[in-house]
């Protein structure tokens, strides 16, 4: 399969289950502790780091971009689902919101403080993930941070329906915290920390916190 046939299964499954994909994030922050601790972090880490603004790529319904916003952070968001860009401009307007792909970042070199991906790399082939992340090290400023969201495990699976029973047609890569941490070290970043959440389940999910070289 081309780059642009899976890029398009994504971008059409998310344009279908777009509201309904908000009604089940809406208060997902705000009901976790642990995801409210990680984004206050992040945001310390962009203000340590100088401020500027931050994107949140694969930011969906904007729920997390808003969040950052409300914690005093210059938060953007990209999606590369139209119908997402479109909920998220509905339900946080003033704030900014643009269609894109993390697998082509349309963003200038070094222009983030810092770059968030939660839960949009799961959908990412494990051969074009080095890609993505070179446009990370790219587009961050040296020194900023990065955080990544992912679900944990050994597997890929197609999803055909999700989000109130909706048609889709995307693969799901779960993947080791170590793998991931390689790849980002590969591409020039300093991981610093990983956290899991419910590490015991068979839906686990981690956290890495990582930052571009100074020297790089």
């Amino acid at each position: 399969m081309s780059t642009d046939d899976w890029l398009t299964d994504i971008r059409t499954s998310y344009d279908t289950v777009a509201i309904s994909y908000a009604d089940q994030v809406r208060d997902a922050i705000a009901g976790h502790q642990y995801l409210r601790a990680a984004l206050a972090l992040f945001a310390d880490s962009v203000r340590a780091a100088g401020g500027g603004p931050v994107a949140d790529v694969g930011c969906g319904p904007g729920q997390v971009t808003a969040h950052l916003h409300r914690l005093g952070i210059d938060a953007f968001g990209i999606d590369l689902s139209p119908g997402m860009i479109d909920v998220a401009q509905r339900e946080h307007p003033g704030l900014r919101f643009e269609v894109g792909s993390m697998t082509d970042l349309d963003l200038p070199a070094a222009s983030v403080t810092g770059l968030l991906a939660w839960q949009s790399l799961i959908h990412i082939p494990d051969d074009e993930v080095p890609t993505v992340f070179g446009h990370f090290h790219r587009t961050l400023r040296p020194g900023g941070p990065l955080q990544l969201l992912f679900h944990v495990g050994d597997e890929s699976q197609l999803k055909t329906q999700g989000y109130g029973g909706h048609p889709m047609k995307v693969h799901v890569h779960r993947r080791q915290p170590d793998q991931v941490a390689a790849w980002l070290r590969d591409a020039g970043f300093e991981v610093e920390a990983q956290m899991l959440l419910d590490p015991v389940e068979k839906t686990s999910q981690a956290f890495l916190f990582a930052r571009r070289k100074l020297c790089q």
